[in-house]
């Protein structure tokens, strides 16, 4: 059987990144989880397509963790949504996951483009 063609060049996430780009996107202002997953594929130029699969059990891991906060709102679409913010906890927990992130991009940049040696 053929693979299927979206699958092509889906980009796989490094463990606990999604975390990240969550709360990278309530950095941008509250949102529904639905809206999240679009502005994240759309910041991403359609490179990364979050599963509501992956999705849904993240924003409820980082909720328990006290990182979000959320209420029901009434959506765009005028559908009983649940909102999710940032909270003061969340904001630290983001610049923590940005410094490791770019700890973790200079070390793979280490070791795919090694420094000449002289």
């Amino acid at each position: 059987m053929a693979k299927r063609e979206p699958y092509r060049n889906r980009i796989e996430l490094l463990q606990g990144t999604l975390d990240m780009l969550i709360l990278q996107a309530l950095q941008w202002g509250p949102q529904h989880g639905h809206g999240i997953g679009q502005a994240l594929r759309a910041r991403s130029q359609q490179a990364l397509q979050i599963e509501h699969g992956s999705l849904y059990p993240a924003l409820h891991r980082l909720e328990q963790e006290g990182w979000l906060a959320s209420e029901w709102k009434q959506s765009e679409a005028n559908r009983r949504a649940k909102y999710y913010r940032l909270t003061a906890a969340g904001k630290r927990q983001l610049s923590k996951e940005h410094s490791k992130w770019e700890e973790v991009v200079r070390t793979i940049s280490r070791i795919m483009r090694p420094a000449e040696e002289g």
